[in-house]
């Protein structure tokens, strides 16, 4: 793959000419457009910028960042500046995670393809690279080898090689990185240089604790027979039913030599491979294709669900955009929600109410979910609808609705799904769902969110009435029935009176209040019902197994507290354990609750649907996640946190800083089973930290279970640093010697780090004894 990049680095027209650099204009905002030079370097893989050419030049962005890159009318911001800037010389570099995107216009056409043309080039062959490519590619040494050869002449001296040790995170004693620097020196020139360099590099990343593990299975210390790895395999690796199989389906896959291959044997370099490489990571990879039963009703499913989809920040004076819809729709998020309010010339716009959130058409929004809406999968989309709006504006967002999503759009009951009874997912592929409010005969019901929105009027309103600092009247207080006659009529302008045209594009997903569980059962074959997390908390704890049951046949929907402001989050676990199907999260926000939302979706080809366990869809179930009884049995998880990687370092540290590393893993389940335990730091080492050091779990309900590694920089003035984290269902965990490839915050790979660890799940025999 290396050799690949660097032959179309030699002959692509496109990469020659990024590679001789480009004055590009660099726009952030409206205000805002400035030219920048930008540069392809000569490994391939970055990008740098400068003020000018010959100008002092920084690293704008990898190539590894990159999702994918859009033409100019495609962005969002470029649109709005249509007037001032040609929208056929833009283009945007849109990047994984909640990096934000950036927006550039070329000074031509031809400019703007070339660079077009050549990212997607270089986007699709690092996509296309496996683990062990990513980690063998010469372009990754390469920017190793230019960090560390400070005066840029080819060549690194050992002064260079000890600067560079720091760089890579680690502190080794001078007297042994000089035995390495003149080991690798085969030319005798007291400098490395090409190969050399990469001799260097290969002795600095030797793996003790793996090769004594290859030596306590392999006879002669030189490679490992079929039997061999079929006794690892079955011992270590707990393969038990196809042990046979899978050791000659690996050797063929990793080891490196044809004879080795031949003969059926694994040297240790293709043992090392195969640790490094899918098959040796710790989630198991039968759980990433879509594996469930998706033929069941869909409230038998947890739904990957997004709070206020449209908000890229917090939720008083954050951005709206349609590119939260398009970040959320490829995350594989499958409801998504979209508060719309009346807006000029007819045509309705979506914000936060009664916010400074900036405002966008409605119009673009369903454009957006039309596009997006089944790039990543082809599973059902929820459109929930918080409709502020007035008759003529909902008229508009069902005609939007329906001529922009077509037949994208299910407009009408399916003839093989029974009445009491919702579709499937499968049955339900390539449709978008719209969820709200519907007319009936009933008297016009309020739901959570709108009880919300009553209360928050009226703290509002006292607010102004009280303490209006640009009043001119005395400061009075307002009689208690004036007041709410004052806070009804606003809800009345904020709720009014439903249009048949968009109450009949709601099918399946009727928002209904919620009273109590009783009310429920008795009035709904189905319905969806929203609650705040506080709310939602409350019964949990009041009625823990009636919400079990609930589920079973209801859709329920959990919304942050509104007093989140800063658009953080909960942790979704406590809400997934009594089944509730769609628990919101503000997706523009990483961190623990997002974690284990991207972690726990992972599984079933990222679908966003994930098949609640048999005890959260029986009617008759007795559990209760507060209480948990019979037949649940307790299991014992040991892990044993061996070493790491590569880790890289935090934030802004200074060159000669290097990190001491420790690592937290975190089991999320049920109350009784949630528990944290952590490693030792080690002391300057981030480049092959060892830890060797075991912690010992209980679970009760493995199948709700969810684990989070987390490797931290120890810092005994203050909190520890977060450096990278991995989440992952229990039930999706691979038992034995794993590898675990760590995420940066936005959810984006920190190849090649990592941490190396062992695994194993086994009954807890003191309860079976008592």
């Amino acid at each position: 793959m290396a050799s690949l990049i660097q032959s179309r680095l030699i002959t692509d027209p496109n990469l020659l000419l990024m590679q001789e650099g480009t004055l590009i204009r660099k726009v952030r905002s409206k205000s805002w457009k400035k030219f920048r030079y930008f540069r392809l370097q000569n490994d391939g893989m970055t990008v740098w910028q400068s003020k000018q050419a010959g100008a002092y030049a920084k690293l704008s962005f990898s190539i590894s960042d990159v999702e994918t890159v859009r033409m100019g009318y495609d962005s969002e911001l470029l649109r709005s500046l249509a007037e001032e800037l040609p929208l056929e010389q833009g283009f945007t570099i849109v990047f994984h995670g909640r990096r934000p995107n950036l927006d550039l216009v070329a000074n031509s056409v031809e400019e703007a393809q070339n660079w077009i043309r050549g990212l997607q080039l270089l986007v699709e062959l690092v996509t296309s690279m496996d683990q062990q490519e990513r980690l063998d590619q010469a372009g990754w040494l390469s920017d190793w080898f230019q960090r560390g050869d400070k005066n840029q002449d080819g060549r690194m001296s050992f002064a260079e090689v000890q600067r560079l040790l720091h760089l890579m995170n680690v502190e080794m004693d001078q007297d042994y990185a000089l035995q390495l620097f003149k080991a690798a020196d085969v030319s005798q020139s007291e400098t490395l240089e090409g190969e050399e360099f990469v001799q260097f590099y290969k002795a600095l990343t030797k793996r003790k604790e793996v090769q004594e593990l290859f030596e306590n299975f392999s006879s002669d210390g030189q490679k490992l027979t079929l039997l061999e790895f079929v006794d690892f395999l079955r011992e270590e690796q707990k393969e038990q039913d196809c042990a046979l199989d899978l050791a000659l389906k690996f050797i063929d896959r990793y080891e490196p030599s044809d004879s080795g291959k031949r003969r059926h044997v694994l040297s240790m370099d293709g043992f090392l491979s195969y640790l490094c490489s899918k098959d040796g990571n710790i989630f198991n990879p039968a759980c990433l294709p879509i594996y469930q039963d998706m033929t069941q009703p869909m409230n038998h499913y947890f739904i990957n669900s997004s709070h206020n989809t449209y908000l890229l920040g917090d939720q008083l004076r954050g951005q709206s955009s349609v590119e939260g819809y398009i970040r959320a729709l490829k995350r594989g998020c499958r409801c998504v929600e979209v508060d719309i309010w009346d807006g000029p010339n007819g045509e309705p716009f979506v914000y936060h109410g009664h916010t400074l959130t900036s405002r966008i058409p409605f119009k673009d929004v369903v454009t957006t979910v039309a596009q997006y809406a089944f790039q990543t999968t082809d599973y059902p989309v929820i459109m929930s609808l918080e409709n502020h709006c007035s008759w003529d504006q909902q008229r508009t967002v069902a005609q939007h609705l329906t001529e922009i999503l077509g037949e994208l759009l299910l407009n009408t009951a399916l003839d093989d799904v029974p009445l009491n009874q919702l579709p499937s997912p499968e049955r339900l592929r390539g449709k978008i769902l719209i969820k709200g409010k519907k007319l009936t005969t009933n008297e016009e019901e309020e739901d959570e969110e709108e009880e919300d929105m009553r209360s928050e009027l009226e703290r509002r309103h006292a607010t102004e009435l009280e303490l209006d600092p640009y009043s001119e009247t005395e400061t009075q207080s307002v009689p208690a029935p004036e007041l709410q006659l004052q806070v009804k009529d606003k809800m009345k302008k904020a709720k009014a009176i439903l249009c048949p045209a968009l109450s009949s594009l709601v099918i399946y997903l009727k928002s209904v209040s919620f009273k109590s569980f009783t009310h429920s059962t008795q009035h709904y074959y189905y319905g969806i019902a929203s609650f705040s997390e506080n709310k939602a908390k409350h019964l949990i704890k009041e009625a823990g197994n009636d919400f079990v049951h609930h589920n079973t046949s209801q859709l329920s929907r959990i919304y942050p507290s509104r007093l989140r402001t800063d658009s953080s989050n909960f942790n979704p676990q406590e809400f997934w354990n009594v089944g509730c199907q769609m628990v919101a999260l503000n997706m523009q926000t990483a961190g623990l609750g997002m974690d284990i939302c991207d972690g726990f979706f992972r599984q079933n080809g990222s679908c966003g649907y994930v098949l609640k366990p048999k005890f959260l869809r029986d009617t008759q179930s007795s559990f209760h996640p507060e209480r948990p009884i019979q037949p649940f049995r307790t299991k014992i998880l040991l892990i044993q946190v061996i070493s790491g990687q590569q880790l890289p370092k935090v934030g802004n540290t200074k060159e000669r800083s290097i990190v001491d590393p420790l690592v937290k893993v975190e089991l999320f389940g049920i109350r009784e089973d949630t528990s944290r335990q952590e490693t030792n730091y080690v002391e300057n080492n981030g480049f092959n930290p060892y830890w060797g050091e075991t912690l010992c779990f209980h679970v009760r309900v493995p199948e709700l279970a969810v684990l989070r590694f987390v490797v931290k920089d120890y810092d005994w003035r203050s909190r520890n640093d977060f450096i990278g984290q991995f989440t992952l269902p229990l039930s999706c965990m691979q038992q034995g010697y794993r590898h675990i490839h760590l995420l940066s915050r936005d959810g984006i790979s920190l190849q090649p780090a990592s941490i190396f660890v062992y695994t194993c799940i086994r009954d807890d025999l003191q309860e079976e004894d008592s």
